[in-house]
Formats: C-alpha cells, structure tokens, sequence
C-alpha cells in the first residue's frame, strides 16, 4: 500500500510504530472478552504467524496477480515511533504538517490525538463495513458464508472501531488456497486504487462518503478452537 501511495503522490512520510507487546494485548483484550477468550485468541495469532511460512506461493501469486510490490521503497521517507499516541509520537505527526493522514494497521487513535491532527485523517479496513467492523473482515466473511461481503474498505477515521464515514470499498472473490494467512494480503492488494482515489479525493477537497444500509459488528480474532474447528470441518482456515 505505502509503495502504491508512493507511486501517485510526493512526499510520502512513514511514521512507524513499534509493535505492541503481546501481554498488553493480552490484558486488554481480557478486559473485554475475558481471560478464556483473550488466551484463545492469542494461541490463534501466534499459529497465524507460525503458518506464514506456508503460504509464500499463494501470496507470491497475490502479489503477481495485482502488480503490486512489497520491497522496501528507498525514496519514502520512514520515521520510527513508539506510539503514535504518545507525545513525541503526535510532536512528529503535527510537524510534518501533512495534507492527509492514511492510517494502515496502527493502533485506535486515542481521542486527543485525532484532535491533534490538522487534517483529514483515513484508515484502510481489511474487511467490508460496516458488518465486519475491527478484525479478521475476510476470515468472517467466510464463516458466514457471506463472500460477497469479503473486500476492504477505506473510510474516514473517528472515536469508533471502524465507524467513520465509508468513501470506498473493493470486493474480492479468495480461492481454495487462501487462508487466514493470506486474506489480508489479498484484500490490501486488491485494493490499492481505493486508496489512492480516497487521497486524491481528499486533496482535491472532494471527500464523498456513502451510505451502506447494513448491520454493524465488531469481529476479533477467532479463538483457536474456532479456528480449528472451522478449518477441520468446513475447511476455512
């Protein structure tokens, strides 16, 4: 996505975050869901990322497929930060004085920093909304026999969990080979022209959120009985 940016438009900053610790996430998400489920989901995150290794001929069709690239772009500038959220973290943001901010797999925004931001501010969503709001949008779709429904969607960023105002989505069909693993690659590469319309969009003043009649849900990791389950008898992993 940030070399696809990058293709269209000058000056494009990273400000990377480091990664969460798991045992904050742990105890977050037990906060929530409860220390069963937030244990369950945590074993699951951890397989997905022990089965990454099996599935680099299907995201290296992925990539060939959508003319896409995953190389490190020399010419984009990238700024490591703890947390975006943090004040030094926001300090780098604000001056930078950006025209735009798109958000890609970062933390929620605490409040203050989205009132920080001088500028409009859009998140890319692994997962159509407002039905598969938060995580693991491809993976439920397909749970749910809902395939139609299997896509991304770029929209405005407020206080809520993927509740911003919607301004593009893309819908894609994934195939026999595509897994847990694989979705949100091919919903990212899939989805490209979206992003790059949303920021142009923006740019030029022209931001046009549209209106999707459905229900609104949050969706976390499966735990890892769900998972298995569901791999082991319907064959969606």
């Amino acid at each position: 996505m940030i070399n696809a940016l990058a293709a269209h438009f000058t000056d494009v900053v990273v400000l990377q975050e480091q990664p969460e610790s798991k045992a904050v996430f742990l105890k977050r998400r037990a906060r929530k869901l409860g220390w069963a489920t937030a244990s369950g989901q945590l074993a699951t995150m951890i397989a997905s990322r022990l089965g990454k290794r099996f599935i680099r001929r299907r995201a290296e069709e992925i990539i060939r497929e959508h003319g896409v690239s995953t190389a490190p772009n020399p010419s984009v500038a990238v700024h490591h930060v703890a947390s975006i959220n943090d004040a030094e973290g926001r300090a780098r943001l604000v001056a930078l004085r950006p025209a735009v901010v798109f958000l890609i797999s970062c933390r929620m925004l605490k409040p203050e920093t989205l009132a920080a931001i001088p500028c409009p501010v859009l998140n890319f969503h692994a997962g159509i909304n407002p039905q598969y709001r938060g995580l693991m949008g491809g993976y439920w779709a397909r749970v749910n026999n809902d395939l139609e429904n299997f896509g991304a969607t770029v929209h405005v960023v407020d206080e809520g969990v993927d509740t911003g105002a919607i301004l593009y989505q893309s819908r894609q069909v994934p195939t026999r080979a595509d897994t847990m693993h694989t979705y949100p690659l091919l919903q990212t590469a899939a989805s490209t022209g979206i992003a790059i319309q949303a920021v142009e969009d923006t740019l030029a003043g022209n931001l046009q959120p549209i209106d999707v009649p459905a229900a609104s849900r949050q969706w976390y990791h499966p735990p890892l009985w769900t998972w298995v389950w569901n791999g082991a008898r319907r064959r969606i992993w």
